[in-house]
């Protein structure tokens, strides 16, 4: 699988990605206690010594164009990680399950900093940006997966795997189990249920389809 065709993957460099790289740090690691606004990017571009007006260039669309690019970047690193790790070698199941596990894991960042996230784009006026990146999220973890689909699997494949992420990430943030071992339990449990469904869904079909064979040669 080769990243040049992610989603989420670049298509030019970016002579400011190292700097934006660092911003968006300092302004996460701030938003823990400041939450996701101007007030965090403040500090961060303190934190870093900007020079006036330096942060506001990287980002002009202010704090949540910085939550924007942490949460893209997030699912990019995701990726890279399912492939270097051998991902596409798993069964579905197990591939979906350490797609979550890994986002969550090692990019999701600062549990109180996510938290806050979700409080921004939870607010009304932010709705249509929270389900972009979710999409965004769901979509790389299925095209990790080594996902091909184009018809109408395509988007209930998405639709549930968000329904297992969201689920899973707010058990995370309330958990405080060793390494997180509660987290990937339900996580578990989650995805049993979805094989539960699409093997049921897979047997009306056939049932159906069975029905529709007799009734043809009738």
């Amino acid at each position: 699988m080769s990243l040049e065709n992610s989603p989420n993957c670049a298509s030019a460099p970016d002579p400011d990605a190292a700097l934006r790289d660092r911003l968006a740090d300092a302004v996460a690691a701030e938003a823990a206690f400041e939450g996701w606004s101007r007030t965090a990017m403040a500090a961060a571009a303190r934190q870093l010594e900007l020079p006036a007006g330096e942060a506001d260039r990287l980002f002009p669309g202010g704090a949540m164009q910085v939550l924007t690019f942490a949460s893209e970047r997030a699912d990019q690193r995701t990726v890279e990680d399912m492939v270097k790790e051998g991902a596409a070698s798993l069964k579905i199941r197990d591939r979906i399950k350490a797609a979550v596990r890994i986002r969550l894991e090692r990019h999701a960042g600062d549990r109180e900093a996510a938290r806050r996230a979700l409080a921004a784009l939870s607010l009304p006026f932010n709705a249509g940006l929270a389900l972009k990146l979710l999409y965004k999220t769901v979509d790389a973890m299925w095209y990790a997966a080594g996902d091909t689909s184009t018809d109408f699997n395509f988007y209930t494949k998405r639709a549930t795997l968000a329904g297992v992420y969201s689920a899973t990430l707010l058990y995370w943030l309330s958990d405080r189990s060793p390494g997180s071992e509660a987290t990937w339990a339900f996580l578990d449990r989650r995805i049993d249920d979805v094989m539960k469904i699409e093997k049921l869904k897979s047997q009306v079909r056939s049932w159906t389809g069975g029905t529709t064979q007799r009734a043809a040669r009738r």
